[in-house]
């Protein structure tokens, strides 16, 4: 393999990996929040705890992939001065700014924002504990916002002029409303929520399957998740086809390769434009990963429309078949989400930005065998997180809600004779774990234990 090739399979593995954490994160915060709020504001005492501590269950399994997730994300704009120093001394007048405000929400904002929701629980007021997790979530959808941001720029440039063989900004207001960051952020949050439905739709399922002393809990979490991923699923099939027009206009080699087009005739058209080059690269992996993100979303949306209906029967809590097919389907969203990031990265070769800098060009002046070693750890290293995340996620998902330690509260020493934990500390708003409760009655908050 060539340094170039060995360089886009480190960013390509990397990227795509530390991707499947932020699609879960992005799916699953939207629903935390609402189970919170749902949760503190249910008058019946008995409904309100069931549904408290189901939102401490899923905010756990959600605690656990962000972490981990977060350490992810560190190396990743290492790798611009790593691997591609020319991307960033052409276009980092540009997308600099956006890349480095992504880094300060993401990092900063919103995980003090979290860490503020973890130790909140039972210390502070039912309307700013709930006020933090829809932070948490406002902030995770800012950060992709400004990342799409950056990479809308690469797939289509807007905003901007050359001077002396570098890009510089000359149109703020452009780069922000690009359209193709814009398009491909609706798309995105879609996919996203249809990844989180499926997952609670479908670790409520395996519950019901097993017959889990829990799983009478797990009913809302079904419905809620059924239903946000047949919603999420059917609409983000729209939201990939309004991308296509723009995609003519822009990237006519992408939509030739995937409709069937005259890859030919645009290939020479584009010669005449840019210069010689390959710019049929790769087509074969590009049709195929479209096909894969087309059948696997279909599949997906198909099987969460048909799963609202049979929620009216009952059919995905009675019938065991039917609640392990429900199990099933986690990994198929991550699937087709992974292949469409492949589609929308790999379809604008050679450029790195479109137009104006080539893959070639952008590459930093490594050796071969510093790229390979690189590669080989990075590689490693991000599966090893994979596992482990995708471990934690599972061993806690089985657990259930009876084992979750997200906001649960014990008493300090002085108390243990005279009080349980859960049966004191609160004043009137209710108790020590209560999302409508108060101070916390001088109790510690317990964290998960990764």
């Amino acid at each position: 393999m060539s340094a170039a090739d060995l360089a886009r399979l480190q960013f390509a593995a990397t990227t795509g990996i530390h991707w499947l954490f932020v699609i879960l994160t992005m799916g699953l915060v939207p629903i935390v929040a609402f189970l919170h709020t749902r949760a503190a504001y249910t008058r019946d005492p008995a409904r309100r705890a069931v549904r408290e501590r189901m939102t401490r269950f899923w905010g756990q399994l959600y605690v656990i992939n962000y972490a981990v997730g977060i350490v992810t994300g560190l190396v990743m704009e290492f790798q611009f001065g790593l691997s591609w120093s020319g991307l960033s001394k052409f276009a980092g007048n540009v997308f600099g700014a956006p890349l480095a405000l992504e880094t300060l929400i993401a990092f900063f904002a919103e995980s003090t924002f979290l860490g503020m929701w973890i130790f909140g629980w039972g210390r502070l007021s039912r309307g700013a504990h709930i006020a933090l997790i829809w932070l948490v979530a406002l902030t995770a959808y800012a950060s992709a916002y400004w990342i799409m941001i950056a990479n809308g720029f690469m797939q289509h440039p807007v905003g901007y002029e050359i001077r002396d063989g570098v890009a510089h900004l000359t149109d703020f207001g452009a780069l922000l409303a690009n359209p193709n960051a814009l398009l491909a952020l609706l798309h995105i949050t879609l996919a996203a929520l249809t990844v989180g439905g499926v997952l609670v739709a479908g670790i409520s399922a395996y519950h019901f399957a097993r017959g889990s002393e829990d799983a009478d809990q797990f009913r809302g979490s079904l419905r809620l998740g059924v239903v946000v991923g047949a919603v999420a699923s059917f609409f983000v099939v729209i939201a990939g086809d309004l991308q296509l027009p723009l995609l003519r206009r822009t990237q006519p080699m992408k939509t030739a390769a995937l409709e069937g087009g005259d890859v030919e005739r645009v290939e020479a058209r584009l010669v005449q434009e840019h210069g010689p080059g390959d710019y049929v690269f790769a087509h074969d992996w590009l049709r195929l990963s479209m096909d894969v993100m087309t059948i696997i979303g279909n599949t997906v949306s198909t099987v969460t429309l048909i799963a609202v209906f049979l929620l009216r029967k009952d059919w995905l809590v009675r019938r065991r078949p039917v609640a392990l097919l429900m199990t099933a389907m986690i990994p198929f969203p991550f699937i087709a989400s992974a292949a469409g990031w492949v589609v929308r990265e790999m379809g604008r070769q050679p450029w790195i930005v479109y137009g104006e800098l080539t893959v070639e060009d952008a590459l930093s002046p490594v050796g071969r065998t510093s790229l390979a070693v690189s590669c080989a750890v990075f590689v490693a290293i991000f599966l090893a997180l994979a596992v482990t995340n995708w471990t934690l996620i599972a061993r806690f998902a089985r657990r259930g809600p009876s084992a979750t330690q997200l906001g649960s509260t014990e008493p300090l020493a002085d108390e243990a004779d005279g009080e349980s934990a859960e049966g004191s500390g609160g004043g009137p708003g209710g108790g020590p774990g209560d999302p409508g409760g108060g101070p916390g009655g001088g109790r510690r908050v317990v964290v998960p234990v990764l």
